[in-house]
């Protein structure tokens, strides 16, 4: 598939992809489309990696967003993998060229357990 263009660009966390992968699968039931590989395997991905639903990811990203030094695609990462612990979360931080103190981290770590389902 040649793209000539990208008309638009969004961040979405792996549960809004879920959601959006099973809303192609049934539209592909439904006409009777054979499923490919890809996204069988992709579905399968999402499946197994997502810990909460589109709707709580959307609200945790947006509920990040309000934290001093976070950015979007830092709070997706954050989303996506759930960390539990100040060691995880600061290799999300690795490529910045700041580091967050112990009280920063267990704020977003209190955030997180809040947010797993």
């Amino acid at each position: 598939m040649i793209v000539k263009k990208v008309l638009d660009e969004e961040l979405l966390t792996l549960p809004e992809v879920r959601a959006i992968l099973h809303q192609i699968l049934e539209e592909r039931v439904n006409n009777e489309e054979e499923l490919g590989y890809e996204l069988r395997k992709a579905i399968n991905h999402a499946d197994m990696f997502s810990r909460t639903s589109a709707e709580k990811a959307r609200e945790f990203v947006n509920k990040l967003l309000e934290v001093e030094k976070m950015k979007p695609e830092i709070a997706i990462r954050i989303v996506d993998t759930m960390p539990l612990s100040r060691d995880e979360l600061r290799t999300l931080y690795a490529k910045e060229r700041y580091t967050l103190s112990d009280e920063e981290l267990d704020t977003i770590l209190e955030l997180v357990m809040d947010y797993m389902e």
